[in-house]
């Protein structure tokens, strides 16, 4: 006969056991869209213990509206090397032009990082950053709804050598340093530009601070390079290079 105060139990302590373990980090990456997991896949593939903190109840980021909610989206040949890791069952459209479904390419993502040995958790927002000794050391976290509702409730914190800024549009882990005038303020997204914004988003895949490193559409919104639409290719590519840079950091 099921008990539910054991159902309870399990949940709890086996949710706490896991946040209580991710509380030292080597890397924390915030914001589960495409760059953020592809880079958690390969830290963790290289055995850098990683965790990824996403606001949102579903983990993916931009990836499942696909374009104008058409469930598919556009990945160009310079970076199918890096989709058929996760398994994605690629069409070709036109020579050099990609599709796949934004579900399946979301869902795949996700479970092969997870598998990778990354943890994710999701329904958690960064409130601020810890910065000792001029170089960024940790997260400052909180529950979204709590956010959301404007309680006031006192965060937690995590403790990591690296952060990753994968929040997409708003760079927001940047944002947080900027305000502060640590670094300087993003200057926001350019028009969209399909090729150039794909090209700089790989460019400008970098550490911007100390132990502070920027992907995807965080780094078009820090540097300014165009947004670029429902193209993907970009963001995988951005992922594996933080991901390359910050392994051969700690290792």
């Amino acid at each position: 006969m099921l008990n539910e105060t054991i159902i309870s139990k399990a949940i709890i302590e086996t949710y706490m056991k896991r946040l209580t373990d991710f509380t030292e980090t080597e890397v924390a990456i915030v914001g589960g869209g495409p760059s953020g997991l592809v880079c958690a896949y390969h830290l963790a593939k290289a055995g850098i213990k990683t965790a990824v903190f996403e606001k949102k109840l579903s983990i993916g980021g931009g990836i499942w509206g696909g374009g104008m909610m058409f469930n598919e989206v556009v990945i160009q040949k310079e970076s199918r090397s890096i989709a058929e890791i996760f398994g994605l069952n690629l069409v070709e459209y036109k020579p050099g032009y990609f599709t796949v479904s934004s579900v399946e390419m979301a869902s795949k993502i996700t479970a092969h990082t997870i598998d990778a040995g990354a943890k994710v958790f999701n329904l958690i927002e960064i409130e601020d950053v810890v910065v000792k000794s001029n170089k960024v050391a940790g997260l400052v976290i909180n529950w979204s709804p709590v956010k959301a509702t404007g309680l006031h409730v006192d965060p937690l914190m995590v403790a990591s050598d690296i952060v990753v800024d994968s929040t997409g549009h708003p760079s927001a882990v940047v944002s947080m340093l900027a305000k502060r005038g640590i670094i300087e303020t993003p200057k926001g997204e350019a028009p969209l530009d399909s090729q150039n914004g794909e090209t700089m988003t790989v460019e400008n895949t970098s550490e911007i601070f100390p132990s502070l490193y920027v992907t995807g559409m965080s780094a078009c919104g820090f540097f300014g390079s165009p947004r670029m639409g429902p193209i993907f290719g970009g963001m995988l590519l951005s992922g594996k290079k933080a991901a390359d840079d910050i392994i051969k950091k700690l290792r």
